[in-house]
């Protein structure tokens, strides 16, 4: 049995971000991934790319090092640059090492098990896993007829691996909304069931949102003070494919999309669907409009110019009751995804009802020693991004150091 101060479990830019500022302060280390470093980007779909520029990609010491700061990185390039950082600071990385099980020592620390036959004795845990790992299944898919090829995000590749036919998305937020419209620009016809996602212009007075965002304070609220819900909520709906432009409902049904409501299921094969279209498109209009009317303040207190023609077009897509889906070959499930740390970590007392763990500033407000970095508004609404993630690894590793 080894010992070592603090293990980090997961080699993405959260992990990557916590050893920086572990090795910043000289805290004996070591970081475990059980596949490769940015394993979460490698296995997006082939065509992915940023919803961000690459100017907003900024890990502590290391800012965005290309040559197309207002350009969105496709997948293998975060990849790349995410390897490049490990490497920069000489992260302390073992790729290949599965996380088979955790015990607590009280006022000790943990036991770490890698791959059954290796345990690592620590002071101190960081896990940065990520918090979306269980694909959210919604009810009635178990009904699709037998032909059909039903799977969710993570195995989706690209168009061609696909079975011939129209295919069916179920969830209309970012991956949802980019997949539809990635796959009706490769020729399939395309049925999006469609929920709550609030949506933004992809530029506005000729900055990127994300300036607006960023610059606003928008990102940087305390997330405490944010409804606990917040944290399911889908993100601003955004593309970066073909140098980035907008995409919500609107385009997507312009494009060629055919929109629909709320899936409610399969009878007598046919896809049903909610008569809520409507409501939904209002509801992300409504979103907009408090965060037009949030840059248009932060505008005017800086003495910038702001437009006053971003108010949406009127919405008359009707959606449809129901489809036959013997024409279909795919439906991919894009609901998003929910915690799943109880599947490896035994301590149940430590997670909400919703399966995220009880923390502030990133340490466990039950176990003594556990730390998370990576979560979706961990300390504000920008702590799972790449230009937020590094300030919440930051706290944390300043609490280990001390």
């Amino acid at each position: 049995m080894q010992s070592i101060d603090t293990v980090v479990i997961g080699a993405g830019q959260a992990g990557l971000a916590t050893s920086y500022q572990l090795s910043r302060r000289g805290v004996e280390h070591v970081v475990l991934e059980k596949e490769r470093i940015g394993a979460g980007w490698a296995n997006r779909w082939e065509s992915f790319c940023l919803v961000t520029p690459n100017w907003t990609v900024h890990l502590p010491g290391f800012p965005y090092d290309g040559n197309d700061p207002d350009g969105f990185m496709p997948r293998d390039e975060i990849v790349a640059h995410l390897e490049r950082y490990a490497a920069s600071f000489d992260c302390p990385v073992r790729t290949g090492a599965e996380v088979a099980g955790v015990v607590s020592r009280p006022e000790v620390g943990f036991d770490v098990e890698i791959d059954g036959n290796e345990t690592l004795r620590t002071r101190h845990l960081v896990v940065s896993t990520g918090a979306y790992q269980k694909p959210v299944l919604p009810a009635g898919v178990g009904d699709m007829p037998g032909h059909l090829k039903v799977i969710d995000t993570n195995a989706f590749t690209c168009s061609d691996d696909l079975p011939e036919g129209d295919v069916l998305i179920i969830g209309s937020g970012q991956t949802g909304c980019q997949l539809s419209e990635e796959l009706t620009e490769d020729g399939r016809k395309v049925v999006l069931a469609c929920g709550r996602a609030p949506w933004s212009p992809r530029r506005i007075a000729g900055k990127d949102v994300m300036w607006w965002l960023l610059e606003s304070g928008f990102l940087d609220v305390d997330a405490t003070t944010l409804p606990t819900e917040a944290r399911l909520f889908a993100n601003i709906l955004a593309t970066g494919h073909g140098g980035g432009h907008d995409l919500h409902y609107r385009t997507l049904a312009a494009f060629g999309v055919t929109l629909a409501g709320r899936f409610m299921g399969v009878e007598d094969g046919k896809a049903k669907f909610a008569s809520n279209l409507a409501d939904c498109v209002s509801w992300g209009d409504a979103r907009f409009a408090q965060l037009r009317d949030h840059f248009r303040q932060f505008a005017e207190t800086k003495g910038l110019e702001f437009p006053d023609d971003l108010d949406p077009e009127p919405f008359f897509a009707p959606g449809i009751e129901s489809v036959d889906l013997g024409t279909f070959g795919t439906v991919i499930i894009t609901g998003g995804f929910r915690p799943d740390y109880l599947s490896w970590l035994p301590w149940p007392e430590a997670f909400d009802e919703s399966g995220f763990p009880i923390q502030t500033e990133g340490a466990s407000a039950v176990l003594p020693g556990l730390y998370f970095v990576g979560l979706h508004f961990m300390r504000t609404r920008k702590s799972a991004l790449l230009c937020g993630v590094g300030e919440d690894a930051d706290v944390v590793a300043s609490q280990i150091a001390a």
